[in-house]
């Protein structure tokens, strides 16, 4: 299930800094982008008036935006729904994105391992606006895991994977993103930097970041980012699930040894491809 805010669509305009003052930003083409953003794992089909309340732009314009995504195939009209889904342009847009990442591939067969050791689900993560989207994914086939799947989104501010990706950002790039998460949800900043804060000092002393209920409350999981070279931003992958199956103290002493193993792994494999 898809836990990302419905506000995260827009988000690209507050990340985006003073980019209205950009004389080569193209607004009507950032809107464009937040209008397919809306779209979501497990979501088939959203109205005019769904999409303008994720992306906070005026009704009008989503419509004008639809009309012309529809009309480019990036948006397909379900007529008798009077809804419209994610169309072929968008698709293959995605398909070649994860046809071309060489961690992706290289990863799947190191991150089954784990999940069918840890008896949990492991999975690799890549940084968009305000979350996390899983690009890769592998359970274990003898216990319950999240309903997560391809696609899925999840908040980079509460998760471990999330918080792990901020972790290994520069300095400017991480304060830009906690300057976008903070302007979305003000009310809760205090609380949300110092979590961060906190696990920023846990990647620096265990080399992984935690989330033991800070998330969701039956949730655990640890993770960890790398940078996998060829101009690349870092990815993350965490080995997380139920609770009551993966305890913090399994997930530490257990599994966190093998999950950084599979990053220096795939760190020297990735080496010889770049």
């Amino acid at each position: 299930m898809d836990k990302t805010p419905a506000n995260s669509a827009n988000s690209s305009s507050r990340s985006a800094g003073n980019a209205k003052e950009d004389r080569h930003f193209v607004t009507a083409l950032a809107r464009g982008l937040d209008i397919l953003a809306c779209f979501r794992s497990g979501e088939r089909l959203l109205g005019n008036q769904e999409l303008a309340e994720r992306s906070r732009l005026p009704k009008s314009t989503v419509s004008r935006l639809t009309y012309t995504l529809t009309k480019l195939g990036y948006l397909d009209y379900v007529e008798h729904r009077s809804k419209y889904r994610l169309g072929s342009a968008s698709l293959a847009l995605g398909s070649a994105m994860l046809a071309r990442m060489d961690v992706r591939q290289i990863a799947r067969p190191l991150m089954q391992e784990l999940a069918d050791f840890s008896q949990g689900m492991v999975s690799l993560g890549m940084h968009d606006r305000l979350s996390m989207i899983y690009v890769e994914n592998c359970r274990s086939q003898t216990a319950l895991t999240l309903s997560l799947d391809v696609g899925s989104r999840i908040p980079v501010a509460t998760t471990a994977m999330g918080r792990a990706y901020l972790a290994e950002l520069d300095e400017p790039e991480r304060e830009q993103l906690m300057n976008a998460i903070c302007a979305a949800d003000a009310k809760a900043w205090e609380e949300t930097r110092s979590g961060i804060e906190q696990s920023l000092q846990e990647y620096r002393n265990l080399a992984c970041c935690t989330s033991f209920g800070n998330w969701q409350k039956d949730v655990n999981a640890i993770a960890v980012a790398f940078k996998p070279g060829k101009g690349m931003a870092p990815v993350s992958i965490n080995c997380g699930g139920p609770a009551f199956n993966l305890a913090p103290g399994f997930l530490l002493d257990e599994v966190r040894p093998r999950l950084l193993e599979l990053v220096q792994r795939l760190k020297h494999t990735l080496g010889s491809h770049i």
